[in-house]
């Protein structure tokens, strides 16, 4: 995903400014509300912001990242997820291995490998392509000022409650249970083996795209006026995203989710609606009632997402392209509506999105991130040949 895509061009400064200031109030404020409520909270929203400036200032996305890698050829954006995730994993591997970090536990994003993983990769991969971004790359538009991704994002809600709804079914088909690489082979051992496959991934794109024209990869530090209104370099960023995905790790016990902040707000809307939470067996015990019952304000991921979408408010008014356009195509509306609730649907089936599951889980040594990201290409493989249908450009 481009910034184009965002605003096509640069509207009045005096409005960019105001944005920017919202924006930038709207982190300092909530973040202090938060605290007040519990510490990390508000320190959690502030690295939500952190992620939304930096998504939104790069263009960071694994959408378009994927997209191009297949019909162009141009690589990299796939070549900078494998250096945050080997980031990532070597910055997780200490904290892991010791179980707690300033007196409280931490666990890894590890989730069982079935049926469920396979096919909800699979939706979510396709999803992505008609939806116009993943879990992140949703959020950080909406704070752009995207109002197709407003939809999309409404439906993903939707379809990711509905998910919840049906996943009983889903977890009865066949499944290994949780695998973590680090615990069934130790940590070393663990490291090598992923090192050694993201690197064989990473000269195999480089191969890939060998004689296509490919954007600079590290261009070198940004300076001060370009850290304020972007653009960033993408590998420069992708190091940022590691270690706040490191910092979400200590701060908050587990690493950076999306999804299921997405599958609350569904069941917050749906409750309103009159939905009975009693009526479902996913929603009447353990960790999903008690998280409706405090809220998505007192929800660690819930609450960073509110934090990226404040976050890239405040960067669309830094970058001075903060203008929402609110004419939708039909075609584009109607891909908006179903690649979201595909989103959705399929990310509560395999336990999360391109971040929850994939880069989060690789990093944790997950198995079910290395099934969950070949299926979900695959998905984007056939999600990709669709986009034209729904008038899409590749």
């Amino acid at each position: 995903m481009s910034l184009s895509i965002l605003a096509p061009a640069r509207p009045a400064l005096g409005r960019q400014r105001l944005v920017a200031a919202l924006g930038l109030a709207i982190l300092a404020l909530a973040a202090a509300a938060l605290a007040g409520r519990q510490g990390r909270l508000g320190v959690l929203f502030l690295v939500g912001g952190g992620i939304g400036i930096a998504l939104y200032h790069a263009a960071f996305g694994f959408t378009a990242a994927y997209r191009h890698a297949i019909v162009r050829r141009e690589v990299t954006g796939v070549l900078a997820q494998i250096a945050m995730i080997a980031l990532a994993m070597l910055a997780f591997a200490p904290v892991l291995a010791a179980g707690r970090i300033f007196g409280h536990g931490v666990v890894g994003a590890v989730a069982p490998v079935g049926v469920s993983v396979v096919v909800g990769s699979f939706l979510f991969g396709l999803g992505m392509q008609l939806g116009g971004g993943c879990g992140s790359g949703t959020l950080y538009t909406v704070g752009g000022g995207s109002a197709r991704m407003l939809v999309t994002l409404v439906a993903f809600s939707a379809g990711t409650f509905s998910g919840s709804l049906d996943l009983g079914f889903w977890l009865a088909l066949p499944r290994l249970p949780a695998i973590s690489l680090a615990a069934a082979l130790g940590w070393g051992p663990a490291l090598a083996l992923q090192g050694a496959v993201l690197a064989a991934l990473w000269l195999a794109l480089r191969r890939w795209g060998r004689g296509a024209p490919q954007r600079p990869l590290w261009p070198g530090l940004p300076g001060l006026r370009t850290l304020l209104t972007g653009p960033w370099p993408v590998l420069f960023t992708a190091a940022l995203l590691a270690l706040l995905n490191w910092v979400t790790l200590v701060v908050a016990g587990h690493p950076w989710s999306i999804t299921w902040g997405f599958t609350l707000w569904g069941a917050e809307a749906a409750r309103l609606a009159g939905w009975d939470p009693a009526s479902s067996a996913f929603w009447t015990g353990g960790f999903p009632a008690r998280a409706l019952a405090r809220g998505a304000l007192a929800d660690v991921t819930s609450v960073m997402n509110l934090g990226i979408v404040a976050g890239a408010f405040a960067a669309a008014g830094l970058a001075g392209r903060f203008a929402p356009r609110f004419r939708i195509a039909p075609r584009a509306l109607l891909a908006a509506v179903i690649g979201g609730l595909l989103m959705g649907y399929g990310a509560r089936l395999a336990f999360g999105c391109n971040i929850g599951a994939f880069f989060s889980g690789v990093a944790s040594t997950s198995l079910h991130g290395w099934v969950w990201i070949v299926f979900a290409l695959l998905g984007t493989w056939v999600g990709v040949r669709l986009r034209p249908a729904f008038g899409m450009a590749n």
